[in-house]
């Protein structure tokens, strides 16, 4: 956890909570985590999810690995503290996201459990939905569309997933996606099936 360095600060609560806004979005906040390694789908996946959602008349919004180290985890590298920061920061960001009553997907390699669970503690129970992109070392690199892991095994690139740098692969992830078998059409079915079932494609009842 990041230490706390402001001092004198509040929380303030506004007069509109959670359920008023998930009931008027028509759905129950959520962070859909996906993990794997780099060139397992990840990104593809959730940009195909999040259009099949917007199509459905829901609202949802992908935070990309990449995108998001072009502005908020600019100063971030790739070291294991830096990972950790990156995480942590992105988590944050998306349990605002979540209580803002947005289904957000999040694409990150997010290679250390630790990281995702931390993330996890962060959000009440239900609002933390950890999906693992699975696919073998073999078939990402054979995806390798920006180059990465030649670059890596050639030593060009320190402290790469899967090569040079460890990944962990989730212990109990809610859904376990299967891209090296399957379309990203199945997996982006399976990853909606999940929110329709679980209720999050719904709004909660008036109280």
């Amino acid at each position: 956890m990041a230490e706390q360095k402001s001092d004198n600060i509040t929380w303030h609560s506004g007069q509109i909570d959670r359920n008023d806004r998930e009931r008027l979005v028509g759905q129950r906040g959520v962070t859909v985590w996906l993990t794997g390694l780099s060139g397992s789908g990840k990104s593809t996946v959730a940009v195909a999810a999040e259009a099949e959602l917007t199509r459905r008349g829901h609202l949802s919004y992908v935070l990309d690995g990449d995108n998001v180290r072009h502005g908020l985890n600019s100063n971030l590298g790739f070291s294991p503290e830096d990972r950790t920061e990156n995480i942590r920061r992105i988590g944050e960001v998306s349990k605002l996201f979540t209580e803002a009553g947005v289904i957000v997907f999040t694409s990150f390699i997010s290679p250390y459990r630790a990281d995702r669970d931390a993330v996890r503690e962060l959000m009440p129970k239900g609002d933390f939905v950890e999906v693992f992109v699975d696919a073998s070392l073999e078939t990402c690199e054979g995806r390798d569309v920006k180059g990465l892991y030649k670059k890596a095994r050639a030593g060009e690139i320190p402290e790469f997933t899967g090569i040079s740098a460890p990944y962990e692969a989730p212990a109990k992830p809610e859904l376990v996606v299967d891209t090296g078998n399957q379309s990203i059409q199945q997996s982006v079915e399976q990853v909606v099936d999940h929110l329709e079932k679980k209720g999050y494609l719904s709004a909660p009842a008036a109280e």
